[in-house]
């Protein structure tokens, strides 16, 4: 990808980094298991994102 972007798109890409975290160990534990796995999480090879 080219370092030269403009700002709307850096940050709709930063937003997405930011989203694309593991469910936190505490979430789990709270709500006994049945949430297991962020569905936010993208996989950044197959699903392009909206520019």
């Amino acid at each position: 990808m080219a370092t030269v972007k403009n700002l709307a798109r850096k940050i709709r890409l930063a937003k997405r980094h930011g989203q694309n975290r593991p469910m936190p160990v505490w979430v789990v534990m709270r709500t006994k298991r049945k949430v297991r796995r962020n569905v936010k999480r993208y996989a950044w090879r197959r699903v392009k994102l909206k520019r």
